[in-house]
């Protein structure tokens, strides 16, 4: 007997609702869907093709609203910001792995 196998990658089931994801980052769900607008947030597929946020987007929320308050930012350079922590995250990973060598 055979069984089809239905993967569907792009579904996630641990993934907050938009407002469930508002409320547990301390923000109006309007804030959020902006931020997904401007390419701050990557929200994935729900259960019924509803955007859903994985919960390690709730420290990316956390890190660009640490940004707002600490930096006189808009959000355009906020997203240069992450950019550019994430790229010194990649080169320190890199030299720690180069200096294990």
């Amino acid at each position: 007997m055979t069984y089809a196998i239905v993967h569907r990658p792009s579904v996630s089931l641990d993934a907050l609702s938009l407002d469930a994801f508002a409320a547990a980052g301390g923000v109006h769900p309007q804030l959020v869907t902006r931020l997904v607008a401007l390419g701050l947030l990557e929200p994935v597929a729900g259960l019924r093709g509803e955007p859903a946020f994985p919960g390690s987007q709730l420290a990316r929320l956390a890190r660009i609203r640490r940004l707002r308050a600490a930096l006189p930012l808009n959000y355009a350079a906020v997203g240069v910001v992450l950019d550019l922590l994430a790229r010194i995250d990649e080169l320190e990973a890199e030299l720690r792995r180069r200096s294990w060598t």
